[in-house]
């Protein structure tokens, strides 16, 4: 059997895309080409791997079967390509988890890969069920996410997965320098204190689910721990949008700390307001990982936001 990496490949962006066209625009390949390489790959295996349904590809279960193994050959193909050449290799880095936590870890990403002159980073939204998804089917190399959603899997977690710790990103509540809060603050200041009859009357801005897992929570979304009774006047699961809101001095809303910070908002302190903090982790398989995906876990460590 001579088994080849490059029809695998073709056979796992098959087996990923809903069709053989989408298939052959994912690899830069004609349908024609995809399809000669399924044909081959088949021949090899003495199998079809798919049931057939017009331009449909339907993974059988020879081709389920073939699927879990060819993407830990192609893993540790890449694994070991990358280690032999070291920092002149061309990493192709794909991280996956929600917008928030990409945007948090972006400069920390790009600074610990300074170090590969010829490698790139893929930031891949989405919400952490489906970037531990993406881990578990190899189409990305780690996973951005909360404690939160490691304790949810309980049991159903690999062995071979590993977790480095990042830090912990508070939910703070903000306010524009324009917003009436902010009358007299000095612009040297990074906080006010308020109660909360202060706060209540003001409008907020929210996402209506939650911008890690992506679940529904509505007035509960932002995490927000707080008395009832706030007024929620503009919604969006944007947060760009929310601090638009924010910046401009319309609305209140609860944000990450990391944020609040970069936007120069002023942290408005509630007293004997409940912390809402989420320790966040890069999640990503051991036994598949290359030097330079050891390298990253490493340098995130001791540099975590």
């Amino acid at each position: 059997m001579n088994m080849s990496l490059a029809d695998l490949r073709v056979f796992c962006s098959a087996a990923r895309q809903p069709t053989l066209g989408a298939a052959a625009l994912e690899l830069h390949l004609t349908p024609s080409a995809v399809s000669k390489a399924l044909r081959r790959l088949e021949g090899d295996m003495g199998a079809p791997l798919f049931d057939r349904s017009g331009k449909q590809l339907l993974l059988n279960d020879s081709g389920r079967l073939l699927l879990e193994r060819a993407r830990t050959l192609l893993a540790l193909a890449e694994q070991a390509r990358l280690d032999v050449m070291g920092e002149r290799g061309a990493i192709d880095g794909r991280i996956a988890g929600p917008a928030l936590l990409l945007w948090r870890h972006a400069d920390t990403l790009a600074a610990a890969l300074d170090a590969y002159p010829q490698a790139s980073v893929r930031l891949q939204p989405a919400f952490e069920d489906a970037a531990l998804a993406a881990l578990a089917r190899g189409d990305c190399h780690a996973a951005l996410v909360t404690q939160d959603a490691i304790a949810q899997r309980g049991a159903d977690w690999p062995a071979t997965w590993h977790s480095t710790a990042l830090g912990s990103m508070r939910m703070l509540l903000a306010a524009g320098r324009g917003h009436v809060l902010a009358r007299g603050v000095p612009a040297a200041c990074a906080s006010v204190r308020c109660g909360m009859r202060d706060v209540l009357p003001h409008a907020f801005a929210s996402p209506t689910h939650s911008l890690l897992c992506g679940e529904e929570r509505g007035r509960h979304a932002d995490g927000w721990r707080g008395v009832a009774g706030r007024t929620i006047r503009y919604w969006s699961d944007d947060v760009q949008l929310l601090m638009g809101y924010v910046q401009s001095g319309r609305a209140l809303a609860y944000l990450p700390d990391f944020a609040v910070r970069a936007h120069d908002l002023l942290q408005v302190e509630l007293a004997g307001s409940v912390d809402c903090s989420e320790q966040i982790l890069l999640v990503w398989d051991g036994a598949l990982a290359g030097q330079w995906l050891h390298a990253l876990a490493r340098q995130l460590s001791i540099h975590p936001n």
